[in-house]
């Protein structure tokens, strides 16, 4: 598993499953809780963003996507694949 795999495209249809389903059904599907620091941002809208990278990995052939504890959403990991391949990812703010 490596995430500088994962390319742009699997990260927007993953983001087209997560509008597709939901959120909630969509983190059930992949097994993950809701981002407690960071989120993607896309078009106005607001993804969790580990989640998303989670699910873009089994978007790649032969790969299936990864669980919450077999990588790290923070800062050096998948916020940053997120920036390196050009997407806006937010702090989350107190609601």
């Amino acid at each position: 598993m490596a995430l500088n795999e994962i390319t742009r495209a699997a990260i927007l249809q993953s983001v087209a499953e997560y509008d597709r389903l939901g959120r909630d059904a969509f983190l059930h599907r992949y097994g993950f809780g809701p981002s407690r620091t960071y989120l993607l941002k896309i078009d106005g809208r607001e993804y969790d963003s580990k989640a998303v990278v989670g699910a873009a990995h089994g978007y790649l052939p032969g790969r299936d996507p990864l669980g919450r504890d077999e990588f790290s959403g923070g800062k050096d990991h998948a916020v940053k694949l997120l920036r390196n391949l050009g997407f806006d990812v937010v702090a989350r703010t107190a609601t």
